[in-house]
């Protein structure tokens, strides 16, 4: 780092806080961080333009835990004067939520925080998650335990509130982030619900990564005299392929399958995603990339949450490198060493695109993103390159054969789609997974024994007992027509 750039100590971050992430080997601010930490710091309504990646959570987590009054430190933490016995803990009364951040998945919940765990681990504070697809006995028991820090989704956050488990009158700061992606699910409504049971007395910070009207509305409504901070300049949107080596193609649906398997192989690829339009689509191609070797699982919204968190940590620990997932489903996977985006199916408008692809080249790591373009998709695809203004207009007629294919993105010379068998078997056993054959109930060792294990047994001689016309035959009796030998 350059000795001029600030660390965290330097921006007034609290000296736990700074441990905490010090901890973690976090120990200078990314750019949105350093803009955002000296406003909000200091208590005033923060409207952050920035994209998934960018280190965000830190710029709004830190101010938010700096308000935050832990449990071990002077000064009391609020408490619920309408605490019944069974609301209050063993040390005294039920602490109330003192800040809440609302964003638009489960995943994405999870992972904030996560991160705010991180920075808060030199300091005795509770950090929630709240979330749909979950039992609501658990929630319920652990709300009124006492908690600190409420992060959750907004259907499952109104829902506790109608009642009367979560209470917001304590809350100090409120976090609104991804509130594009909010109004997109059609949660604002629920939205401005939860902003109205908190105090007016609040800070509050809203963090999108572009700014549509209703958002605009929501942040004048609701905020007061925001200052408004973005990551990029007004080239935001373009700037992806400051991190990002764009790659655009008009392919044929017929090859697709063959131009991904291949791509897969190609050098330097790491973790994949790979975005398709519909359900049926991803299932598709996650089992016929999984029938040519490769490790991969699907994610969308018609698996269960146990499912889809099964897949993210799979991906996430490595045991699968490929996750195929559609828009709504990749929302909130926040992992930095993404190395490859592609989108199978063009997205449907350039907002989509850009969040696709912001999910490679993040936190200062460099990344590919490829888009195929079917013919009958080019009149949207235009529309999406001259909204972000690339250089893609006209994207190169490409088939899984096409030596400029093979070129860009380092595929070596001779690939196939398929993973020679070798190298699929040595993925699936060091993933633990079964390989194809083994799933279809056949065995790659079946008759290929060699010791007495592998020997087969003599063939047990077996009289044969003749008939003629129904009639036993017996020895001698044979016609001139039976010249075959007896079985004796």
């Amino acid at each position: 780092m350059a000795e001029t750039e600030p660390d965290f100590a330097e921006l007034g971050v609290a000296g736990p806080i700074v441990a905490s992430l010090a901890a973690s080997g976090i120990t200078h601010p990314f750019p949105i961080q350093a803009m955002t930490l000296p406003v909000a710091l200091s208590g005033a309504d923060i409207i952050g333009q920035a994209k998934t990646g960018t280190g965000k959570t830190l710029g709004f987590g830190i101010p938010l835990l700096q308000r935050v009054v832990g449990k071990d430190e002077d000064g009391a933490a609020p408490a619920d004067p309408e605490a019944t016995p069974d609301m209050v803990s063993g040390t005294g009364e039920t602490r109330l939520p003192q800040a809440l951040v609302v964003v638009p998945t489960r995943e994405l919940a999870k992972q904030v925080a996560a991160d705010l765990v991180t920075a808060s681990s030199q300091r005795d504070i509770d950090v929630m998650t709240i979330y749909g697809g979950m039992d609501f006995d658990p929630q319920i028991k652990r709300l009124k335990s006492g908690v600190d820090v409420v992060v959750g989704t907004p259907g499952r956050l109104l829902d506790l509130h109608g009642r009367k488990v979560l209470r917001l009158h304590k809350v100090r700061t409120v976090v609104l982030d991804e509130a594009d992606e909010m109004l997109d699910l059609g949660f604002l409504p629920d939205v401005e619900k939860i902003i109205n049971a908190v105090p007016a007395h609040r800070q509050t910070m809203l963090f999108s990564a572009t700014m549509p009207g209703a958002v605009i509305t929501l942040a004048r409504r609701y905020m007061s005299r925001p200052t408004h901070i973005r990551a990029h300049d007004n080239e935001d949107l373009s700037l992806l392929g400051k991190n990002t080596t764009q790659f655009v193609y008009r392919a044929h649906s017929m090859d697709k399958s063959e131009l991904v398997a291949r791509m897969l192989q190609a050098e330097g690829r790491g973790r994949t995603i790979i975005f398709t339009r519909t359900k049926r689509t991803a299932d598709k191609l996650a089992a016929e990339l999984g029938d040519r070797g490769f490790q991969v699982r699907p994610l969308h919204g018609d698996l269960g949450q146990v499912q889809r968190e099964k897949a993210l940590k799979a991906f996430r620990d490595g045991a699968v490198d490929v996750l195929v997932a559609t828009d709504v489903a990749a929302r909130g996977i926040d992992i930095d060493d993404v190395t490859h985006v592609v989108n199978y199916q063009c997205p449907d408008d350039e907002k989509t695109y850009v969040h696709r692809i912001g999910r490679t080249g993040r936190a200062g790591n460099t990344g590919i993103a490829v888009t195929l373009v079917d013919w009958d998709d080019m009149p949207r695809w235009r529309l999406i390159n001259k909204a972000l203004g690339l250089d893609h207009d006209e994207p190169a007629e490409t088939y899984s054969t096409s030596p400029h294919f093979f070129a860009d993105l380092g595929i070596p010379k001779g690939t196939k789609g398929r993973l020679p068998r070798q190298q699929a078997e040595d993925a699936n056993e060091s993933s633990g997974s079964k390989s194809s054959e083994q799933r279809r109930g056949g065995s790659s060792s079946a008759g290929s024994s060699t010791g007495d294990e592998g020997r087969k047994k003599p063939r047990r001689n077996r009289e044969r007992r003749r008939t003629r016309g129904g009639r036993p035959v017996t020895r001698g009796s044979r016609s001139h027509n039976d010249s075959r030998p007896s079985a004796e």
